[in-house]
């Protein structure tokens, strides 16, 4: 059984990041690219709420018994291969920990407009896996 409340805490603080980087969306690239608060912010709700994500799916295969996972771009793999994600989403997802790991450790080539595009076409495949991972509550 998961431990709802581990899942739950890291879901409502993922409820929280989105909601900030919705508000992000609302730039246009040039807008978004030429403020330093709006981009910073963004990159560090983005990456917050990729670790949410992976921490969940983690703990999720943990709890569950399934592979170990050797590096944080196979969390989603794993949950994929075991049913709880589908393909689809897993597509759509895939690459997330890798930029992650550009977020947090290789910022000094990071691409803001990138990060824009995420925020603009990814957020919605964020609250999709969020659900799912709040179904198994």
């Amino acid at each position: 059984m998961v431990k709802r409340e581990v899942v739950a805490a890291r879901l409502e603080k993922l409820r929280e990041y989105l909601k900030i980087l919705k508000a992000a969306q609302e730039y246009d690239l040039l807008r978004f690219k030429s403020d330093p608060f709006i981009h910073g912010t963004a990159e560090r709700y983005l990456h917050l709420s990729i670790e949410c994500l992976l921490d969940i799916g983690n703990h999720i295969i943990a709890d569950k018994g399934y592979r170990k996972p050797e590096t944080y771009g196979e969390i989603l793999e794993v949950l994929t291969d075991e049913g709880i994600i589908p393909r689809k989403l897993f597509l759509e997802l895939e690459g997330m920990a890798a930029f992650r790991n550009v977020l947090v450790h290789d910022y000094m080539r990071l691409d803001i407009a990138k990060v824009h595009d995420v925020i603009k076409d990814k957020l919605k495949h964020f609250e999709y896996l969020a659900r799912i991972y709040a179904g198994l509550l």
